[in-house]
């Protein structure tokens, strides 16, 4: 199993990265919040990467942190969630942000991912909620600001939580820093 991959970051586009590894280039697909820290095309990389087998085709997953590499494998754990929802969530919610709302039993926020229905939803708090160790349910989203600023400007709460997922921890960062960042994700991703 290929647990990782260390070299050129050769093109990245809305949903993967090629990585050219001495002459070999791989295909991997990713969430946004990965892709968005990647850096250029030439830039040294590393990815974890989780390697899915079927008949017909070999697909290669790839995550800028271990967490979020665990997540992606306990969600397409979950029965009718495949790779491509896995993503989808990963891109629209970090890791801590996904885990308290799967131990808060917050419906809404999982089904507001596109591709995540109110079942699909459903399913993945009823599968997950045991599988995280002990989360409160007081501790706030690091930038529920910045998604409030961007959803007054008429984008979509994943559309939000996606541009946000990847903002730094920075406390000399200003709100206006912040959003000017946040927005920028929509300049990688369109």
């Amino acid at each position: 199993m290929i647990a990782g991959l260390e070299g050129l970051l050769k093109s990245l586009r809305d949903d993967r990265a090629i990585i050219d590894i001495h002459g070999i280039s791989f295909r991997v697909q990713a969430p946004t919040s990965t892709l968005s820290v990647l850096g250029s095309p030439g830039d040294k990389v590393f990815l974890h990467t989780y390697l899915q087998v079927k008949e017909d085709n070999l697909s290669l997953y790839g995550f800028a942190t271990t967490e979020e590499l665990r997540m992606f494998e306990l969600l397409i754990g979950v029965s009718g969630v495949g790779p491509k929802v896995a993503l989808s969530l990963l891109s629209a919610l970090s890791p801590e942000r996904l885990s308290l709302a799967v131990a808060s039993g917050n419906e809404s926020v999982l089904s507001s991912i596109s591709g995540v229905g109110k079942k699909t939803a459903a399913r993945i708090i009823l599968e997950l909620k045991g599988k995280f160790e002990q989360v409160t349910t007081d501790i706030p989203y690091p930038h529920d600001d910045v998604k409030a600023a961007l959803i007054s400007l008429g984008y979509s709460a994943a559309e939000a939580m996606s541009a946000t997922a990847t903002l730094p921890n920075d406390p000399d960062l200003t709100l206006e820093d912040k959003i000017k960042l946040a927005l920028k994700h929509f300049t990688k991703v369109g």
